[in-house]
C-alpha cells in the first residue's frame, strides 16, 4: 500500500479527521471575516451617503450620479399635492380618498425591462401613500439603517418583517440636505408626529361620532384619559375613566353623561370663535380657491400629457413607410386610441369646469361671509359633521380635565387651551337619582314647608320652578315628578290607576302604575325597563284601551339584581 495522495484524507483515521475539522473551521472563519469586512465597508459607504438605493417616485439619478427632482412637471406637482393634502386632512385615509375622488393617479418610473425610465400612472393605494409620507428622502435626507437589527429568533423566520422606525434617533445613518427636497425637515417631523397620533392609543384623528371631547378629556382624579362610550346605537354618550379598573381591578374612577359637558365646551368654543369670524371667512375663501387651483393645475397637466401622447402617436405613424401595412395598421390604431383618450379627458374636463370654476363667484363669497357671521348656526347645522366639530376643538384645546364632586350633580372642569392658558368652570350634570343631588335634603325640607302651607302639587311645582330647583336630569320639575316625591315622603296618597275591565287578568299581574304604587318606585322606571326588554310583560285589551300587565314576581326578581348604584347588570349577548 502506497502513501496517500496530498490533499486526500481518510475519515477512518483519527489524524485525518482532526485535519479535516481544522480546515473546515478555518474556512468558516475566513468566510466570516470576509463577510464582516464587506458589511463594514457597506456601512462605511452608507456613512458617507454613497451607498446606492432605489430612488423613490419623484426623483431621478442623473448620468453624473447626482440625485435630482423628476424633470416631469406633472410628476413633481402630484408628489407635492400628496403632502399638501395630508397637511389639510391629517390622515392617510383622507389623502387616499381625496386622490380617488378627483381621479388623481400616482406616478412611478419603470426600473427594468425595455421601457426602463418611462413614467406610468397607477391607482393610488394606502401603502404607496404611507411610503411617501414616511420616507425621509422627500425632505432631502439620506437615511440608512432605519430598521432595527434582526434578533436571532427573527433570522430563523424568513417571513418576519421588521418595520422601519419613525424616530430619527434610532436610525444609524442620517445625513440631511443631500439633494433637493419636496418638504422641509420640520414638516417631515410634524408629519411623523401626526401619523403616530392617528394610532388607536394616541389622541387620534377626529372621527364621526357625536362626542366632542374624544381624545381630549382626562380624569381630574387620576390623570388618565377618559374613554368615550355610546350606550344605544351611537346615542347615550358617556365618558368613563376605566384605566385603574381595567389594569388593576380597582373600582371605576368616575363616569358621567357627556351631553352637559359637551354643551358647556361648545359654548366656550363659540365664545372664542366669534371675534375671529371675519378672519375665518377670508381664510376659508382663500383655502377653497387654493385647493381649486391645485385641482385645476392637475387637470391642465393631464390634458398636456394626453396631447403629447396623441402627437407622439401621430409622429410615429407619419414616420413609418406607407407600404409596410403591418406596422402602419398598428401605429394607426395606437394613434386613434390616443386621440379617443384625449377626447374623453377633454369631455371630463369640461364637466369639471362647469361643476367647479377656479374662481369663487360673488354669491359663493357672500355665502361664506354670512356663514362666518352666524358661527352658532354653522356649528349646530346638520351639514356640520362631528369630525369637523372635533377638529375645531382640537385646534383650540390641548386637554380638558373634569373632577366630579362625590356622587352629586356638580363637577369642576378645567380647560387647557392652545398656548397654555387655563380656565376653570362649574358643570351641573344629570344624575340617576334625586338622592344624588347636593341639595337633596334642602329640597325635601322645602317641599315639606310648602305642603304645610296647604299647597297642592301643581302649586308646589310652580314654586319650585320659579325658585330654580332642578331635577336629577338637570331640568325644571314637572308635576308628575313632584307628585312622585311627595308620595314617597308620605305627604299625599299614591294615585291609583282608574278601574279598568281587563279580560283574563291572572293572579299576581298588575299595571305599571299599580306596580309603581305598590313598590313605591317611579312609574317611569317601570316603563323604561319594559321598553328596553328587561321586564317581561304582556298586552291585554280593556274596555276602552289596551294595558301592559306585569307579574309582580318578575319585577321583584329584577329589583334584587340591581347593584349598589341602582344599576341593572348588563345583558350578555346570546
Amino acid at each position: 500500500m502506497g502513501y496517500p495522495v496530498a490533499g486526500s484524507y481518510d475519515p477512518a483515521f483519527y489524524n485525518d479527521r482532526l485535519l479535516l475539522g481544522l480546515k473546515g473551521t478555518m474556512s468558516e472563519a475566513e468566510l466570516h471575516i470576509m463577510r464582516a469586512r464587506l458589511e463594514q465597508g457597506r456601512w462605511n459607504k452608507a456613512g458617507r451617503g454613497e451607498l446606492g438605493f432605489n430612488l423613490p417616485r419623484g426623483y431621478i439619478r442623473r448620468p453624473s450620479g447626482e440625485i435630482g427632482l423628476d424633470p416631469d412637471e406633472r410628476v413633481r406637482e402630484t408628489i407635492q399635492l400628496v403632502f399638501d393634502v395630508f397637511e389639510r386632512r391629517g390622515s392617510v385615509h383622507g389623502v387616499m380618498r381625496y386622490l380617488t375622488e378627483h381621479g388623481i393617479a400616482l406616478p412611478e418610473r419603470i426600473r427594468s425591462g425595455p421601457a426602463t425610465g418611462e413614467v406610468v400612472w397607477r391607482r393610488p393605494h394606502r401603502g404607496g401613500i404611507v411610503n411617501l409620507l414616511t420616507n425621509p428622502a422627500y425632505a432631502g435626507a439620506y437615511a440608512f439603517g432605519r430598521r432595527p437589527p434582526a434578533s436571532p429568533d427573527a433570522r430563523m423566520h424568513r417571513r418576519s418583517v421588521r418595520q422601519p422606525s419613525r424616530d430619527p434617533e434610532d436610525w444609524r445613518v442620517l445625513l440631511q440636505g443631500r439633494w433637493p427636497a419636496y418638504i422641509s425637515w420640520e414638516t417631515f417631523e410634524g408629519n411623523q408626529r401626526r401619523l403616530m397620533a392617528n394610532r388607536s392609543k394616541h389622541k387620534g384623528i377626529p372621527r364621526g361620532g357625536p362626542s366632542l371631547l374624544a381624545g381630549l378629556l382626562y380624569c381630574g382624579r387620576c390623570g388618565s384619559r377618559m374613554v368615550t362610550c355610546y350606550r344605544i346605537n351611537g346615542r347615550g354618550l358617556r365618558y368613563d375613566c376605566t384605566h385603574h379598573q381595567i389594569n388593576y381591578g380597582a373600582p371605576r374612577c368616575q363616569s358621567l353623561s357627556g351631553a352637559a359637558l359637551d354643551a358647556l365646551i361648545a359654548d366656550l368654543l363659540l365664545v372664542v370663535l366669534r371675534p375671529a369670524a371675519i378672519e375665518v371667512s377670508l381664510a376659508m375663501a382663500g383655502d377653497i380657491e387654493l385647493e381649486r387651483t391645485a385641482r385645476h393645475r392637475q387637470w391642465a397637466l393631464r390634458l398636456e400629457q394626453a396631447r403629447y401622447e396623441a402627437e407622439r402617436a401621430e409622429r410615429q405613424h407619419n414616420a413609418a413607410e406607407p407600404e409596410n401595412r403591418l406596422v402602419v395598421r398598428s401605429l394607426e390604431r395606437r394613434w386613434e386610441e390616443a386621440l379617443a383618450a384625449e377626447e374623453r379627458l377633454r369631455e371630463e374636463h369640461r364637466r369639471f369646469l362647469a361643476r367647479e370654476p377656479i374662481q369663487l363667484s360673488p354669491g359663493d363669497r357672500d355665502a361664506i361671509r354670512r356663514l362666518s357671521e352666524d358661527v352658532p348656526g354653522l356649528w349646530h347645522a346638520e351639514t356640520t359633521t362631528g369630525a369637523e366639530r372635533k377638529e375645531i376643538a382640537r385646534l383650540l384645546l390641548e386637554r380638558v380635565e373634569i373632577t366630579l364632586r362625590g356622587d352629586t350633580e356638580n363637577a369642576d372642569v378645567t380647560c387647557i387651551w392652545a398656548g397654555g392658558r387655563r380656565s376653570s368652570h362649574a358643570l351641573v350634570r344629570s344624575v340617576r337619582r334625586t338622592t344624588q343631588l347636593a341639595r337633596h335634603a334642602e329640597l325635601l325640607e322645602r317641599i315639606h314647608a310648602l305642603h304645610r302651607e296647604g299647597r297642592r302639587p301643581p302649586a308646589i311645582t310652580r314654586t319650585l320652578v320659579a325658585e330654580g330647583w332642578r331635577s336629577a336630569h338637570g331640568k325644571p320639575y314637572r308635576e308628575s315628578g313632584v307628585r312622585s316625591l311627595m308620595t314617597r315622603l308620605g305627604l299625599i296618597p299614591a294615585r291609583l290607576a282608574r278601574p279598568t275591565a281587563v279580560v283574563a287578568r291572572d293572579e299576581g299581574e298588575f299595571t305599571p302604575a299599580e306596580i309603581a304604587a305598590r313598590l313605591n318606585m317611579p312609574e317611569g322606571t317601570v316603563y323604561s325597563w319594559l321598553y328596553k326588554g328587561r321586564l317581561p310583560a304582556r298586552r291585554a285589551e280593556a274596555a276602552d284601551r289596551s294595558l301592559w300587565l306585569i307579574r309582580l314576581t318578575d319585577i321583584e326578581r329584577l329589583l334584587r339584581q340591581r347593584g349598589p348604584g341602582g344599576r341593572l347588570p348588563s345583558r350578555q349577548a346570546s
